[in-house]
């Protein structure tokens, strides 16, 4: 892996942002056009690499409420307008495309931004990519297995010899471009199964836990089984990072009453989906506490909980998804720039 981390903070918790390009509201209350929504989060990885912050990362949906698709197309503008900031997907859903046009897309990302693409690797908790592009969801498991193996073999930038029953095989083939420096920068995304941090320690691949819901130290039995499973496979020891969703402002309250009619509205549209029922201030508030998954608050509140969280777990980087259903586009350029300008600071000295 060759790390090129910007952070003068990097020996306490490198700390990053990432979006699904959440599509918000225009002027009159109508739901802003996927283009705008697109160029605004341009802006705001403009901004996360000006305020200091480790990476940026893009979520890949399929359904119109998150207006982005191509993770790697947005990426590469951003490349071009920044400098330092790392530059990930947040996730790719690999399960439903071609493990080769996966590796040639985010090298192709990583010439242009000199070194700085990652590819996070997940099935995705959502599934409209599958009919979509043609995927059964039966095949669910075996879809992401087979491709992951098949990444994992021509991320090593030598020939492939690959056969499964996902997709023709491939004899002696290389696929291009290859990188300048060292091999892609590759994640596996873990919702919290112990069978995916027993698979990112098979290949070595660091892994990014999303913690979306209850308390994050409810992951420390994965974190020791991913290190126990590296030491089975005698893979060596990267880093580790949790993704979690929230927004900073001046304020507690502040930060708190800007969420919570965005957080409702998503939740209650999402829960119509997957058979919850209704959200409610409450369930906000117990996952925007000292222990919930909702990093909300203050500069000074959300970066306690950074660093209870690294205390707990022990990770190395922290991302905060910063984008929230409608929540409006001034108030996450304002929570990015907290986080840049006063949260990764006070972490820091929290940690030293």
């Amino acid at each position: 892996m060759h790390m090129h981390g910007n952070s003068e903070w990097s020996s306490s918790v490198l700390l990053g942002v990432n979006t699904f390009g959440d599509v918000g509201l225009g002027p009159e209350g109508e739901p802003k056009p996927h283009a705008q929504v697109i160029r605004e989060v341009v802006e705001e990885g403009k901004l996360a690499d000006q305020v200091g912050l480790h990476a940026f990362g893009v979520g890949e949906h399929h359904r119109k409420d998150f207006a982005v698709s191509a993770p790697e197309v947005l990426l590469a503008a951003i490349a071009a307008e920044t400098g330092k900031i790392r530059l990930a997907s947040a996730v790719t859903v690999l399960s439903s495309d071609d493990p080769v046009r996966v590796f040639q897309r985010f090298s192709t990302l990583d010439a242009i931004s000199r070194g700085r693409a990652e590819v996070i690797l997940g099935r995705g908790s959502f599934i409209e990519s599958f009919p979509l592009f043609g995927f059964d969801l039966e095949d669910y498991e075996v879809l992401f297995e087979e491709k992951l193996e098949l990444f994992d073999r021509v991320r090593s930038q030598k020939p492939v010899h690959w056969e499964g029953r996902t997709r023709g095989p491939i004899r002696g083939l290389t696929a291009y471009p290859h990188l300048e420096e060292g091999l892609l920068d590759t994640w596996i995304g873990v919702g919290g199964t112990p069978q995916s941090v027993v698979r990112a320690a098979h290949y070595g691949y660091p892994v990014s836990f999303a913690i979306i819901g209850g308390e994050p130290a409810r992951f420390a039995p994965f974190v020791d089984l991913y290190k126990r499973s590296l030491e089975k496979f005698g893979k060596p020891y990267t880093q580790l990072a949790t993704h979690s969703p929230g927004h900073v402002a001046d304020s507690d309250e502040q930060a708190r009453e800007e969420l919570f009619p965005h957080w409702l509205a998503m939740r209650n549209r999402l829960g119509v989906e997957r058979g919850w029922g209704p959200g409610s201030r409450t369930e906000f508030n117990a996952q925007a506490s000292r222990s919930g998954a909702l990093y909300v608050g203050s500069p000074d509140t959300v970066a306690r909980k950074i660093a209870a969280t690294h205390r707990v777990l022990g990770t190395e980087r922290f991302d905060l998804k910063y984008s929230n259903g409608t929540l409006p586009h001034s108030a996450m350029m304002k929570s990015i720039e907290l986080l840049g300008t006063k949260v990764a600071p006070l972490v820091a000295d929290m940690l030293a």
